[in-house]
């Protein structure tokens, strides 16, 4: 399909060509954002006021910073045999130096050659970066030797979040729409700007009923969701308080009404969270006894209760599942410039999902996937926003997109690939999946095939300027997405993340017009 769609441009090309001179057709305008005369981005609300919400507050430091460049604290080399009690040795080390001004402890050095590893490294303290000599199959390596399924590397923090006591206060707005950064609380003496804080979304049964998700046609293994499955929790921080309105740092991602429970804010701490790690130019590999092998290294990079940190520059081959995977309590976490290539294991459910998100306010950037199934991926109750941005994946076994069960706002920019992108209700899939996700943004996206269907009620999903064949779905009887632009070759917009983040640094857009 790619092929061809890239073999229609050339002919139009060619087509419009006169005189030496190439005619570009008229640039496709979104009728949900645009660019200005003036130079600002303008969002048009619908009919119950939702915008696209701003995606562009996401990754290491809300992409208001860019990831360092340390100096060198210590440097290893290979040795003979198993290498993880080494490495982790050298990984303690940093662990007990002091943290600088920066929140960075120390970087330790993984010198050129291959560094076999039976067992997963542990991060378990702010400030260690883990950087290799680069990420080439000739240059660092770690490579998994055990015949289990196993992280390599494993950056964990300690906790949960922890609700602060007496701060939980009601939302007051009968309808909260997609997109504001605006809630009015019966109180806002709680808090104070800076204050992190939880937008609760509670779940109920009205609302599941609504949605049609007590209703899955069941299969074995089936189960029906229910409300206490489905109270949602988005990480925010108030930046600016008048009265009883609050301001947050990141828009709100599903909309919140009266008749589906309303919604609340509480404060919250996370103590034991880590920040500032990083792992950069590395090749992780494992060692694997055949192409469907499944009992091998699981996970290259694991990251879990830890924020603002970063995987840069990381290619991980012949793993049985995910080259960096981003759990649920991971923020603000940025992966780019990584490659997951020649999965090994079987190609069923539960096995190569390449890039995997289950965290908030996360960011991947520039990656790439083979022979993968789920290569750009979300899980249950994802909350956002998240940002896959500028990645390809070929070869491919399944779709990307939303996996199952109500995920909220994450924006797929220009993602190519030769197989499908899908935003559906995946019903009876799986053990009930439903609704894979809500405010899911395609952006200038080039598939093979595309699927975007929208709930029944609370919300809707996009495909704007995607190029590729339009598929119904699994599922007869779905409302359509909100589809437009599609097959459109020369968008005003061609990255909504990068144009959103350029507008919030205060650039003038009209250069995108020229």
């Amino acid at each position: 399909m790619l092929k061809k769609f890239f073999l229609s441009a050339v002919i139009l090309g060619s087509a419009l060509s006169v005189c030496g001179q190439t005619k570009m057709p008229p640039k496709f305008r979104s009728s949900f954002v645009t660019i200005s005369d003036e130079g600002k981005l303008v969002y048009t609300p619908d009919e119950q006021g939702n915008i696209l919400p701003d995606f562009s507050r996401v990754g290491y430091h809300h992409g208001d910073k860019s990831i360092p460049d340390y100096t060198i604290t210590k440097s290893i080399s290979p040795i003979p045999g198993d290498n993880t009690a080494h490495i982790q040795q050298a990984i303690d080390e940093i662990a007990q130096l002091p943290l600088d001004e920066n929140g960075h402890r120390g970087t330790l050095l993984l010198k050129r050659g291959v560094y076999k590893v039976a067992g997963t490294l542990f991060v378990r303290a702010s400030g260690i970066v883990i950087k290799g000599e680069g990420s080439n199959a000739s240059e660092t390596v770690l490579l998994g030797t055990a015949r289990k399924r196993y992280p390599i590397i494993h950056v964990l923090g300690q906790g949960l979040p922890q609700e602060k006591s007496g701060s939980r206060v009601a939302i007051t707005d009968d309808f909260v729409p997609v997109g504001t950064f605006r809630l009015n609380v019966s109180s806002s003496k709680p808090f104070k700007v800076g204050d992190k804080v939880m937008v609760y979304r509670p779940g109920t049964q009205n609302w599941i009923h609504d949605i049609k998700m007590d209703q899955i046609v069941e299969r074995q293994g089936t189960r029906q969701w229910t409300a206490k499955e489905y109270n949602l929790a988005f990480e925010r921080k108030i930046e600016k308080i008048e009265g009883n309105t609050i301001y947050l740092d990141n828009p709100i991602v599903m909309q919140m009404e009266r008749q589906y429970g309303g919604g609340e804010v509480y404060g919250y701490s996370f103590d034991g969270r880590i920040s500032e790690v990083g792992v950069s130019d590395l090749c992780i590999e494992s060692e694997y006894n055949a192409y469907d092998d499944p009992e091998h290294a699981w996970t290259g990079v694991l990251i879990d209760k830890a924020e603002d940190c970063w995987v840069d520059n990381v290619t991980v081959r012949h793993l049985a599942n995910t080259a960096v995977f981003c759990e649920r309590n991971s923020k603000n976490v940025t992966v780019q410039n990584c490659r997951c290539l020649e999965a090994k294991s079987i190609i069923t459910g539960g096995f190569r999902y390449s890039f995997y998100n289950n965290g908030q306010q996360n960011l991947f950037m520039n990656c790439i996937a083979t022979e993968g199934r789920h290569d750009f991926v979300t899980g249950s109750r994802v909350m956002g926003p998240n940002v896959f941005y500028n990645c390809r994946a070929t070869q491919t076994y399944s779709d990307i997109g939303p996996h199952h069960r109500w995920t909220c706002g994450t924006l797929y920019d220009n993602i190519v690939t030769d197989g499908q992108l899908n935003v559906q209700d995946r019903g009876k899939m799986g053990s009930g999946h439903g609704w894979a996700g809500v405010t899911q943004v395609l952006w200038n996206c080039y598939v093979g095939t595309c699927a975007v269907q929208s709930p029944w009620t609370t919300g809707k999903n996009y495909s704007i300027g995607t190029k590729g064949k339009k598929v119904r779905g699994a599922f007869e009887g779905r409302p359509d997405g909100e589809w437009e632009g599609h097959n459109e070759t020369n968008m005003e917009i061609r990255s909504l993340y990068q144009v959103q983040l350029l507008s919030r640094k205060g650039l003038d857009l009209t250069f995108v017009n020229r």
